[in-house]
């Protein structure tokens, strides 16, 4: 897998440390150097992004090989040491792994991480292949300590969970990276205005150096034409996956190909060897036409007479990733051939399946639960990134907002700045608390807020693959770590209410709910029970047909994915059922029996 190679590749380059904060599709990677490193390589799930940047610079100013890992709306978080790194500096190999996600197929945003390395003018790898990315990974440590630079990775999805068979080294011809320790220097390790200011200009100077320096990296290589195109006045420019489907799409005839996996500092002076001779230029990428602006720089500042086509000239799709199919037909069409237009989807009707929680989901029984104490009253159910995003489907409707992690806590308390008469709840899980809730929770209480902080506590990291966080008591490579109470931070900001409760038990949910909604000021209700992946239980509700009245309700309210309507009755699927029993306790004919007794 993608992410194991990029795992496998950093150990064998002797990393030191890795820290990262889980987001898919980068999350495997930390987890594999986990499994797989020598025990004296520090590995962890830092809090969030933010720290384990700044927790690896550290380390790598002290000289250690260091790896930090994220997807890309992870970044934002980290932009903000990242930024600054930029000026200062390291000293170790410092490589920012930044998982790009086109399409998106698992994330809230399409960023594109290769501008972003522009914009912090930091230098990109972009790898188009499992194997290129398990070669490339060791480049980048060693361009890094050559530079004394941060330098980003940027696979994307299509890289990070392909499959490739590539031979990786064994244990015995890993490198040994010393760490030489930190030296004290104030000069350069404090980042003042002055210093922003001299190296500001370094960079610029260094940036412009590394755009010659790159047209002699082996990941940068022009593809001559072959005999079909030997002719032709048209080249493409392409990176990444999107340089695999393109070999795909046209095999052992190709036009004259530029592959580009260093997009920033961009290798001009082999892009104006690419360009020679031709007189159209087509660039295929993902996301940003970050290769047709830099080709149209290039152009412009060396006066050449070549059109450059792309994303902005509308050949390629201004959003969504690539496919062999688009890229095929994109680049034929180009290219002045017969080319069909793209075929269309068979016309097979299936059946709508949406994203929704899981049968036996706690968070269900925490929605419903405030759902039906808080009926008839005018409120805001803020939601946050996570399992419980899946909230706001139908029948449930209770994620009203939804806009980047731990901003459900500070949204709510925004809305009821503007309509005091209006009851707001934060939904927030018990990992995403910790990476980014405690701050808007503060923020709530020191101004004064009145909102209801709801935390969905399943024990977890639940959406990314289970990853422990503070609150697990474990670590990264499952070692026993202190457990952080959710309940003690709560009342160590200063939260007078803080109501711990099992949402699987129903009655006594709703009547929290409404207590502790009825109290003023920022009060808290921590819906604890474990995530029905990690902890399944035998038992199994079952619905006696002569009982029930077919009235549909527990269909129609919890919208599990275990109960269906057979022979006009209601019928609990065996094989999803987890026995959590909330179809039992909200039954009006007593119909549904046999889950497991639900403990406080």
């Amino acid at each position: 897998m993608g992410n194991e190679a990029i795992a496998m590749g950093a150990i064998a380059s002797g990393v030191n440390l890795v820290a990262g904060y889980p987001g898919t599709p980068s999350t495997e990677v930390l987890e594999t150097v986990a499994k797989r490193a020598p025990k004296n390589v520090h590995v962890e799930w830092s809090i969030n992004e933010k720290a384990a940047m700044e927790v690896a610079a550290g380390a790598a100013y002290s000289g250690a090989r260091v790896l930090v890992t994220m997807k890309q709306v992870g970044l934002n978080v980290a932009s903000d040491p990242l930024m600054s790194l930029s000026y200062i500096g390291v000293k170790g190999g410092m490589v920012v792994l930044v998982a790009d996600d086109p399409g998106p197929i698992s994330s809230q945003t399409e960023q594109d991480t290769r501008t972003f390395a522009m914009y912090s003018k930091l230098p990109v790898f972009d790898p188009s292949s499992v194997k290129e990315a398990y070669d490339m990974i060791g480049e980048a440590f060693k361009f890094s300590e050559k530079y004394q630079t941060p330098v980003i990775f940027r696979p994307t999805t299509r890289i990070d969970h392909g499959y490739e068979t590539i031979d990786i080294k064994e244990e015995f011809e890993w490198e040994k990276h010393e760490i030489e320790g930190f030296l004290k220097d104030s000069s350069r390790w404090v980042i003042f205005p002055k210093l922003s200011f001299i190296n500001h200009a370094k960079i610029e100077k260094r940036n412009s150096e590394l755009t010659k320096v790159l047209s002699e990296y082996n990941g940068n290589f022009i593809e001559k034409a072959t005999a079909k195109y030997e002719n032709s006045k048209v080249g493409i420019i392409t990176h990444g996956i999107s340089y695999a489907y393109l070999k795909e799409s046209f095999g052992e005839e190709h036009p004259k190909i530029l592959k580009v996996s260093t997009p920033f500092p961009f290798p001009e002076e082999l892009a104006l060897k690419f360009a020679d001779g031709l007189d159209k230029i087509l660039a295929i990428e993902e996301l940003d036409p970050v290769l047709e602006r830099a080709m149209l720089m290039t152009a412009g500042r060396r006066g050449l007479n070549i059109k450059i086509c792309g994303k902005l000239t509308g050949e390629i799709a201004p959003s969504g990733e690539n496919t062999v199919a688009s890229v095929n037909f994109a680049a034929r069409k180009f290219l002045g051939e017969q080319t069909e237009e793209r075929a269309a989807l068979p016309d097979i009707k299936l059946p709508i399946r949406p994203p929704v929680l899981c049968a036996g989901c706690p968070h269900r029984a925490s929605f419903y639960a405030v759902k039906v104490a808080m009926k008839g009253e005018k409120t805001l159910y803020a939601g946050d990134i996570g399992c419980y995003t899946l909230g706001n489907a139908m029948p449930l409707d209770m994620c009203d907002t939804c806009l980047c992690m731990g901003a459900g806590v500070t949204i709510a308390q925004g809305v009821w700045r503007a309509e005091k008469d209006r009851k707001c709840f934060a939904f927030i899980g018990d990992s995403t608390f910790f990476a980014s809730g405690i701050t808007g929770v503060i923020n709530a209480y020191y101004n004064g807020a009145d909102i209801t902080v709801v935390i969905l506590d399943n024990s977890t990291t639940a959406m990314t693959g289970h990853q422990p966080h503070p609150g697990t008591g474990k670590t990264a490579r499952g070692d026993v770590a202190a457990k952080v109470s959710i309940e003690s931070v709560l009342k160590g900001i200063g939260l007078k209410t803080v109501e711990t409760v099992n949402p699987l038990d129903f009655n006594k949910s709703v009547e929290t709910v409404r207590k502790v909604a009825a109290e003023d000021g920022v009060k808290a209700i921590i819906f604890k029970s474990p995530c029905v992946a990690i902890h399944k239980s035998k038992e199994k509700s079952k619905v006696n047909p002569e009982k029930c009245i077919a009235c549909k309700k527990c269909i129609r309210e919890l919208g599990c994915p275990a109960l269906i309507m057979r022979d006009g009755k209601a019928y609990i699927e065996e094989s999803l059922c987890v026995g959590c029993a909330l179809c039992e306790q909200i039954c009006p004919a007593g119909a549904i029996s046999g889950g497991r007794t639900n403990e406080a």
